[in-house]
C-alpha cells in the first residue's frame, strides 16, 4: 500500500510545473499567521517534490490589505492571508464576519467557517478574481488605549480608536460613544506613538507581536469580535495551474490552517504574560458590563444585516443554532 501511495505521489509531482508563488500578510515574523505561512510553504514544497516554492512577504512589505487584494486580482501577487471581513469591499456578504459577538468560542467559529457556510462564502469570491483556499484565524479582538483603564462600557466613550476600514467597524465604535478612525494596519503603530489616536483593537497575539505595549498602557479583555482569516489566491494564477497543483495548494492551506490555529491559541496565553511583563494594565468587563456591550451592538448588527443580506445572516444563524442545540 505504501509503495502504491508513493507511486501516486510521484505521478502527481510529475505533472506539477516548477513555479515560485508570492504570499503576503500584514503581520510580522513570529506571529501565528506567519508561522502558518511558513508551514504552508513547507507543505507545498514537500507535496510538490520541491517544484512549487512559496516566498513569504510578512509585515506589510508589499503594501496594505487593499493593495494586496488589488495585486492579487491583477495577477502580480499570488497569495494573501487577511481578515475575512476586509473582503466585504469585494463581496458585501463578507461583512457578516465582522459582526460583534457572532461567535461564542473558537469551536463554533471553526465549525462554521470549515463547513458549508464558509465554503459558500469563499465561492462568492471567484467572480471577483479571487480563489478562497482555507480559513485560518486571527482570534478574538480586545481594546487597548493610552488614556485610561476600561472597567465599564462607558469608559470606552470619547476614545479615538483605530478600526479596520469598513462600515460595520466604524458603526460599532460609534455605538459605544467612541470616535472611530479607519487606518490600514501598517500605519497603526506610528499613529499610536504620535498620539494621533488613543487606541486600537486586536487579538492579544497581534498586540504582542507588533509591540503595541510600547505605545499603549491599558488592555481590556472584551473578546468583542472574532476574526477568521481567509487564505486567498489570484484566480489569474490559479487558472494557469493544473489539477495537481490545485490539490496541493488546497490541501496544504487546510493542513497549515490546523497548525496555525493551534499556534494562535497556544500563543494567546504567553502573549498576555508578555504584555503584562511589559507594563500593560489588564482589565475585564464584569458580566453586567459585557451584557451592556452586547446590547449596544444589536442595532449595529440589525443595520448591517440589511447591507450584508438577510439570507446570509439567516444561514449563519442557522448554522450556529445547530451547533448550540
Amino acid at each position: 500500500m505504501k509503495k502504491l501511495l508513493a507511486v501516486f505521489a510521484m505521478v502527481a509531482c510529475a505533472s506539477v510545473h516548477a513555479q515560485e508563488l508570492k504570499f503576503a500578510t500584514q503581520n510580522p515574523k513570529g506571529h501565528p499567521l506567519v508561522m502558518g505561512m511558513e508551514k504552508f510553504a513547507e507543505l507545498v514544497a514537500a507535496k510538490s517534490g520541491g517544484k512549487l516554492k512559496v516566498a513569504l512577504f510578512p509585515g506589510g512589505v508589499l503594501g496594505n490589505d487593499q493593495a494586496n487584494v488589488s495585486a492579487l486580482q491583477g495577477g502580480t501577487l499570488d497569495l494573501v492571508t487577511l481578515n475575512s471581513g476586509i473582503l466585504a469591499s469585494q463581496v458585501k456578504e463578507f461583512g457578516v464576519y465582522d459582526f460583534p459577538f457572532m461567535f461564542a468560542n473558537t469551536k463554533e467559529a471553526d465549525a462554521v467557517v470549515d463547513g458549508p457556510f464558509g465554503r459558500m462564502m469563499h465561492d462568492k469570491l471567484e467572480a471577483k478574481g479571487i480563489i478562497g483556499l482555507a480559513y485560518w484565524e486571527l482570534g478574538f479582538r480586545n481594546i487597548t488605549n493610552s488614556r485610561r483603564p476600561i472597567h465599564k462600557v462607558d469608559d470606552i466613550a470619547g476614545l479615538k480608536l483605530r478600526v479596520i476600514p469598513n462600515a460595520i467597524n466604524v458603526d460599532w465604535v460609534k455605538a459605544l460613544g467612541a470616535n472611530p478612525t479607519p487606518l490600514p494596519f501598517p500605519e497603526v503603530y506610528a499613529a499610536l506613538d504620535q498620539k494621533a489616536i488613543d487606541g486600537q483593537e486586536n487579538p492579544v497575539t497581534v498586540i504582542n507581536s507588533n509591540k503595541f505595549y510600547e505605545v499603549q498602557k491599558y488592555l481590556a479583555i472584551t473578546n468583542h469580535q472574532y476574526n477568521p482569516q481567509s487564505v486567498i489566491m489570484s484566480k489569474k494564477i490559479w487558472d494557469g495551474l493544473g489539477a495537481a497543483e490545485h490539490k496541493i495548494l488546497r490541501d496544504a492551506a487546510v493542513e497549515a490552517g490546523k497548525f496555525q490555529r493551534q499556534q494562535a491559541r497556544e500563543q494567546a496565553g504567553s502573549a498576555l504574560d508578555n504584555l503584562k511583563k511589559n507594563g500593560m494594565e489588564l482589565t475585564e468587563l464584569a458580566p453586567a458590563e459585557l451584557a451592556k456591550f452586547q446590547a449596544a451592538m444589536k442595532p449595529v448588527v440589525a443595520k448591517h444585516s440589511e447591507t450584508v443580506g438577510p439570507e446570509v445572516v439567516k444561514a449563519l444563524e442557522a448554522e450556529l443554532a445547530k451547533l448550540r442545540k
